[in-house]
């Protein structure tokens, strides 16, 4: 495998995925309703209309399974492209670009710039800075993509398996 393409590969992947959640983000804080704090959305939902943000909702499945496919075929193009050839190698290039986007997500999108940026505020919450700045929400939600994140990155060894 080349470690210069794959510390490339992660760089890009960090500004892919930044803008990926940002660029919604500003345009539309609504956007990503289902990922804020449940007593966020509450107060939002008091002066503006209830929109559906359970995991299993179809919005939200939809959006969350079109970004796990992509994933897949991101991180599958990625690892050939670093040259990964079997299970193993596929599997952990996957899995190390995934807890890399995983842990800057938690670590610097939501506990610095969501906790810190009222832009991004959904309307009518900008006041609830302790709401905003729960570090453990994050953290939590983290462990569970870590959990998550097992299923597009076993399939990306697998497909490396057979195209590598």
């Amino acid at each position: 495998m080349n470690w210069t393409i794959y510390g490339m590969e992660c760089v890009g992947a960090l500004i892919l995925f930044t803008c990926m959640i940002m660029i919604p983000l500003c345009k539309n804080p609504v956007w990503w309703i289902h990922d804020y704090p449940k007593d966020i959305q509450e107060k939002y939902f008091e002066t503006h209309e209830r929109i559906p943000t359970e995991v299993l909702s179809a919005p939200v499945f939809l959006k969350k399974g079109f970004a796990v496919f992509l994933a897949l075929s991101i991180l599958t193009a990625l690892a050939l492209a670093a040259g990964a050839t079997d299970f193993k190698t596929g599997f952990l290039y996957a899995y190390g670009l995934w807890l890399l986007v995983d842990w800057y997500d938690c670590f610097f999108l939501d506990w610095v710039l969501f906790a810190n940026v009222k832009r991004i505020r959904l309307p009518g919450t900008e006041h609830m800075d302790k709401a905003y700045h729960r570090k453990k929400y994050h953290v939590v939600r983290s462990v569970i993509g870590m959990a998550l994140g097992l299923v597009p990155c076993l399939l990306c060894a697998l497909i490396v398996a057979v195209l590598g």
